[in-house]
């Protein structure tokens, strides 16, 4: 898995240089990176404007996936809400569909943390230039539509000889969905270019947690480094990457899921055959809940 992550990471590193060159200008470097994206990072919401322009953001996203017809929509719930204080503390954001078993008609929540009361001005200013206008939109694509939301709301409709499968989700697949749902839209061209260069970001972001799972808890690796490379290499404001660090030290094998799932997702995608139309194959990869992906190839013959 290290081996892929360093490799994906160079791979990405170019084609967020290339971005950034279309965006403002100017050689294909680092610095033009930071230029294009602290240009966006100048657009951003607070703690009194997020979940609502989360609500916006869905709405354009779920017009988009229609218009598109890049997947089939289904008429469930989702709730934007503000993440209770209980569950603040190791992710920005999360989507909590009903449980895999229930029956009753419940909504899904899109959950968004503000800031900690106590965090500093520097440090919230730091969060929200890091979380921009153009992040959440495609955050809201990842947690939402057509990401977890969409994606859970699919498998909540899998009608199998045994409901033994609700109750073992895969990791990599949900999020692998999550992620490849990210370039699936950038690509598409949802939130024009700036979406496409923080979607790069995101998907060093992507690789960049696994390399710091790994390394974290196989290879002991300091907080000084753990924070280079993410600053650095990711490109991220350090209020991210304080949080990610904490999450790092919270969890484990989690923040891979990411990037080993969209490897896995992504090569299934692309697997499509010729004939067989873009929102008839990605309702296919949805229809089976959320097997492992290797399983899935099974499943669809692939």
């Amino acid at each position: 898995m290290l081996r892929r992550a360093w490799a994906n990471l160079e791979r990405v590193t170019e084609e967020i240089r290339v971005a950034a060159v279309e965006l403002v200008g100017g050689p294909a470097d680092d610095e033009t990176v930071r230029r294009a994206l602290d240009l966006l990072a100048a657009e951003h919401p607070d703690d009194h404007t997020i979940v609502d322009l989360a609500s916006i953001t869905l709405d354009e996203a779920t017009d988009f996936v229609r218009a598109h017809d890049l997947v089939s929509l289904v008429d469930d719930p989702c709730v934007i809400q503000e993440m209770p204080e209980f569950a603040r503390g190791v992710a920005v954001a999360y989507c909590d569909s009903p449980g895999g078993l229930e029956t009753a008609d419940l909504p899904t929540f899109y959950c968004i943390a503000p800031t900690p009361a106590d965090w500093p001005a520097p440090r919230v200013e730091s969060f929200y230039r890091e979380y921009n206008d153009h992040m959440i939109r495609n955050l809201t694509v990842h947690e939402a539509m057509p990401g977890h939301f969409l994606q859970l709301a699919h498998a909540r409709r899998y009608a199998g000889g045994t409901r033994v499968r609700a109750l073992a989700r895969s990791g990599p697949f949900v999020e692998g969905w999550a992620v490849y749902a990210e370039e699936l839209m950038a690509t598409a061209g949802f939130g024009g270019l700036p979406v496409r260069l923080q979607q790069l970001k995101m998907q060093l972001r992507m690789t960049i947690n696994a390399l710091v799972d790994q390394l974290t808890h196989c290879e002991d690796l300091p907080e000084a480094e753990a924070m280079a490379l993410m600053t650095g290499r990711g490109f991220q404001e350090e209020g991210e990457a304080a949080g990610k660090w904490r999450r790092a030290l919270l969890t484990s094998t989690q923040l891979s899921t990411y990037f080993v799932g969209y490897a896995e997702i992504a090569e299934i995608a692309a697997a499509r055959p010729v004939e067989v139309p873009v929102r008839r194959w990605h309702d296919a990869m949805l229809a089976h809940d959320c097997p492992p992906p290797r399983h899935l190839r099974t499943l669809l013959g692939v």
